[in-house]
Formats: structure tokens, sequence, C-alpha cells
């Protein structure tokens, strides 16, 4: 919660307890410098300056402290160093940009580590005894993080086993959507409604990477069965240029396909065109209103479903 969403109440507690600690601080560091040797000091500094007696501590630690700032000021250069070597050679593609975030993703954990177990050496801890330590403890860790191990291994097969990249567009089951973020655990995608759904790696099983080539835009169109067949495929063939030229997105064709399906009422004939996933509905509405608009220059008819009703009886033949 933040300060300004607190109660008045909460404010006035917090402003109190943060004042006391502030002037115990004040008073334990300028105490024992302004009165020294005196029985103030000496209660000073056996009672709050037990706990706040910062000036003994900076006193008796200014090399180590030194120490540790230098630590923390180099890695922090190493680490922005590679960061932008890796900014520089990378190649500006959806791919190298996903491996490029992993990678920087990575080293900020791995200098974050390495500074850690700099400064505690630099403070006397036995790191090779803690490495031991925690090496016992990850392993009892790891026995109650499995899913995340799997989520770790997952993540780094799907980078670079080259599955999807960020800004493809994926079909997990009934779930369609664009690859926004990849990281080691989960990866975001957004779908249709620009909702951000979060799936972890190891549970992205049997997606299909529908931007890896191009895709169908189709447009079935119905004639009447009094059209004549040949007349019409002719022009459609003719105006497919025309078509083309109308609709920019359609990177290949668009093409004539022939008859799909020999209705109840209608002959169904189909055009395509290849475009990008990312542009498919839109062109599939394109090619839908370029076809209509085709047909109604050229009076061909578009059927509505018919239905034959019988009046009177059937005659029945012994």
């Amino acid at each position: 919660m933040k300060f300004s969403e607190k109660s008045p109440r909460e404010k006035r507690n917090l402003i109190i307890v943060i004042a006391v600690v502030f002037i115990l601080l004040l008073v334990s560091i300028l105490g024992p410098i302004i009165f020294p040797n005196t029985l103030f000091a000496n209660i000073i500094e056996n009672s709050v300056g037990k706990f706040f007696n910062l000036f003994n501590f900076f006193k008796n630690n200014y090399v180590i402290l030194i120490e540790t700032l230098a630590i923390i000021f180099f890695m922090w250069l190493i680490n922005k160093l590679l960061l932008i070597i890796i900014s520089l050679l990378k190649v500006k593609t959806l791919r190298a940009t996903t491996i490029a975030n992993l990678i920087n993703s990575m080293i900020k954990y791995l200098s974050v580590v390495i500074a850690f177990f700099l400064i505690l050496s630099a403070w006397g801890v036995q790191t090779p005894t803690l490495l031991a330590g925690a090496g016992i403890v990850g392993l009892a860790i790891s026995f109650g993080a499995q899913s995340l191990i799997e989520d770790i291994f997952s993540g780094l097969f799907i980078i670079f086993e080259r599955q999807y990249s960020v800004g493809d567009i994926i079909q997990i089951g009934d779930f369609r959507g664009v690859v926004k973020e990849i990281s080691l655990r989960v990866t975001k995608f957004e779908d249709i409604n620009g909702d951000t759904k979060i799936i972890n790696n190891s549970d992205i099983r049997g997606a299909i990477n529908t931007t890896s080539s191009l895709s169908k835009a189709v447009c079935d169109i119905s004639v009447s069965y009094g059209e004549d067949l040949e007349k019409v495929e002719k022009i459609i063939t003719d105006n497919l240029a025309a078509i083309k030229n109308n609709i920019p997105k359609i990177v290949e064709g668009p093409y004539y396909l022939g008859v799909t399906q020999l209705g109840d009422s209608s002959v169904v004939l189909r055009v395509i065109g290849y475009v990008q996933e990312g542009d498919r509905p839109s062109t599939t509405r394109s090619l839908n209103r370029e076809m209509k608009l085709l047909f109604d220059r050229n009076k061909i008819v578009i059927p509505f479903p018919q239905l034959v009703v019988y009046n009177g009886d059937l005659e029945v033949k012994e």
C-alpha cells in the first residue's frame, strides 16, 4: 500500500516511528562526540549506542566499507559494459531480440550473485563453506521446486530450438495470441482482445507457430447453378491482378483454385491469397469484399439459400 493510500492514523503512527528511530540514531552518533568521557556518553554507548553506534562502526570498518563500495561499483560497471556490447552485436530481428533479452536478464542476476559473494568474502565470511551449505539447501529445495526447474529448462529449449520468438502468432489448443515476452519461467501472450495471458513454459505443448510461413486468406463465394461456370471463372482469373493491387497485404497471389463444393443451391468457388499471419483476418475480409463487388459489376448471381416446397398430394403408383 502506498503512503498516500494510508489512513491519517496510519500515517501519523508511521511518522512517529520514523522520528523516534531518527532521534535515536542521531543521539547515538552525536552524543559521544559532543559530550565525550561523560556520564551521558557512557549511558548512550552502553544502551542505545550498542545498536546505533554507527560512528564506531564506520571508524572500525571503513576499509571494508570502501572495498564493498568498490565491488558494487565495478560489478555495476562490468554489467553495463556487457549489456552495451550485447546491444551492439545483436541483429535487429525478433529472434535476436528474444535471445538478447534473455542474456541481459541472466547477466543481471549473475552479476548480483557474484557481487553478493565477493562482499561476503570482504567481510570475512567463509564463502566456500557458504556455497557448500547453499548446495545442500538447494538440493533440498529442488525436490520441492521441480515445476520451476521444468519451466526453466522448457524456456531454454523454446528459445534455442527456435520454436517461436517475440512477435510470432501462436496457437495453443483453443487459445491464439501474439508472443509478447519470453522469460526463463513463463511466456506472455496477447490475444485478439488485447488481454495478456501468462503460461508457464512447461505447460506449452503442441504449440503451432502460424508465423513460421505465409498463411492462406481464403474466400469461398457461391454462384447460382444457372450461371455459366466457364464465364464466371474467366472473369475471376482476369481480375486477379486488380484484386492484388487493391489488397497490398497479399504477398503471393491471389489464386483461383476452382470449385470447392457443390452445395444444395449453389456452386462454391474458392480464391486464396498468401499473407503474413497477422494480416490474415483483415485480408480475408478484403477478399470477400472484392469478390462481391466483382460479381455485382458483372451481374453474377450469388444465390440465397433455397427451400423447395411441393403443394398437393403425391401420386402413389402401385
